[in-house]
């Protein structure tokens, strides 16, 4: 009986989404599965090249800083050129400058290929998250965006154990196996996936929103604004754990054995979790979401041995699981249809933000005031974060029906023309590929 009511629920999760969804989630596990340059780069650059561990963090914060600087540039791309576009020109040119930084040995080269990597690798993610809102029914939005979330963990874990093995026979062979496996995620794309962005009137064309539209929906900044504090806190586990770990006297592997837990967590929990949520109200998953995150690390403090550590990673894995696709779909759910990708591309900009700064502030923390400051204050930014998206969403629909107008920021619906396509709920209008025209029409002004 059990396994029947697996074979449902797997059956129930998988089914009634479109070919072109699976083609793109097939894309993004292709990609993580060959992620291996991040896992040993920080090796690399101590063992392999004789460098320093401050200049290790330099190319790291490099890295992270071309990502800040490309979320906002593949917005502006996804919603001028269009998404497979866009999709193709990331991914081509990760592959280029990934294979490029395998060969570099001058500092200032690795320096500047590194930030080439940064600015390519997360210029794909605005476009893959305004084309899956584009080719999935607005009431499977929540678990297509879970099951994508579950390829790149899934794709993650199996890379990092991957990447040992590699770099122990050779780094420049793990440089060219991502560049190969990011070119096969093009080739996917290329082959399987059509430009899914919906055709425009002329009317629309004239309201297009643009970064300043952007930046003045309130509404929609304010959930930016969150998404950046939850995501420093999610960040500790990666820059403030491992540190504080070792100053308390544990080893490596013991952080890798508790941070595991995470990873397995997400694969093994993911596709349920999302069941029992999807439809649920976003709100109040939000709020409980960002209490779970900002105390589980704040648990942290007590902890005194392995099995402790790995507890709380449990704690705040499950709020993790919670958050990632809830906030996804608050995205769309916000962003006008023909505004997608720069609206995602200034959510990504939250995440790469907080990639940057968590481990200046981690580091600080730790160095002035000790670990436990670190923890205590993740328990408050966690709880600021679950007052805030309290207050801000009071008003906002829990769920939109199929086939409904949803609510978008009053700010940007003022801006928008009464004839302009509803934000989310209208089928998706499938066109071909993108012409030359559209892309020549883009200038920075209109950015």
């Amino acid at each position: 009986m059990p396994l029947v009511v697996m074979r449902r629920a797997v059956r129930e999760t998988v089914s009634g989404l479109p070919r072109e969804f699976w083609w793109l989630w097939t894309s993004t596990l292709v990609n993580r599965l060959g992620a291996f340059v991040a896992t040993f780069m920080a090796l690399y650059l101590t063992l392999d090249r004789g460098y320093s561990a401050s200049y290790a963090g330099l190319v790291a914060s490099l890295h992270g800083l071309g990502g800040v600087v490309s979320s906002l540039g593949a917005g502006v791309m996804t919603d001028r050129l269009g998404r497979r576009p866009t999709l193709l020109i990331a991914q081509t040119s990760t592959a280029a400058s990934v294979a490029l930084l395998g060969f570099m040995h001058d500092p200032l080269s690795i320096a500047v290929v590194a930030f080439l990597v940064g600015m390519a690798s997360n210029a794909s993610r605005p476009a893959v998250q305004a084309m899956m809102a584009d080719i999935v029914r607005p009431e499977d939005r929540v678990r297509a965006f879970s099951l994508n979330y579950w390829a790149i963990n899934l794709g993650f874990a199996v890379s990092s154990m991957a990447a040992g093995f590699i770099a122990e026979f050779s780094y420049l062979a793990g440089f060219l196996i991502e560049a190969g496996m990011t070119l096969v995620c093009a080739l996917v794309v290329f082959a399987k996936l059509p430009e899914s962005r919906p055709v425009r009137t002329a009317k629309e064309t004239a309201v297009e929103a643009r970064l300043g539209t952007v930046l003045r929906d309130r509404r929609f900044m304010s959930v930016v604004g969150l998404s950046f504090l939850v995501s420093l806190v999610f960040q500790q586990g990666f820059v403030g754990l491992p540190v504080a770990m070792g100053q308390a006297g544990f080893t490596p592997a013991d952080y890798g054995l508790a941070i595991a837990v995470n990873g397995l967590l997400i694969v093994a929990l993911q596709i349920p979790v999302t069941r029992f949520i999807q439809h649920r109200d976003p709100r109040r998953l939000l709020v409980i979401s960002s209490l779970l995150a900002g105390y589980g690390f704040g648990l942290t403090a007590f902890a005194g041995s392995v099995g402790v550590f790995a507890l709380t990673v449990c704690v705040w894995t499950l709020a993790e699981i919670v958050n990632a696709p809830t906030q996804t779909g608050l995205v769309v759910l916000l962003s006008p249809t023909h505004g997608r990708g720069r609206y995602q591309g200034m959510y990504t900009l939250s995440w790469s933000l907080a990639a940057l700064i968590a481990p200046l502030m981690s580091g600080v923390v730790i160095d002035r005031l000790g670990a436990e400051w670190l923890w205590w204050l993740c328990a408050v930014v966690g709880t600021v974060a679950a007052l805030g998206y309290g207050m801000l969403m009071s008003r906002l629909p829990a769920e939109e029906p199929a086939g409904k107008v949803p609510a978008v920021a009053a700010e940007t619906a003022a801006q928008v023309s009464a004839a302009q396509a509803p934000a989310v709920g209208t089928p998706t209008v499938k066109v071909p590929a993108v012409t030359a025209g559209p892309a020549a029409e883009q200038t920075t002004a209109e950015a």
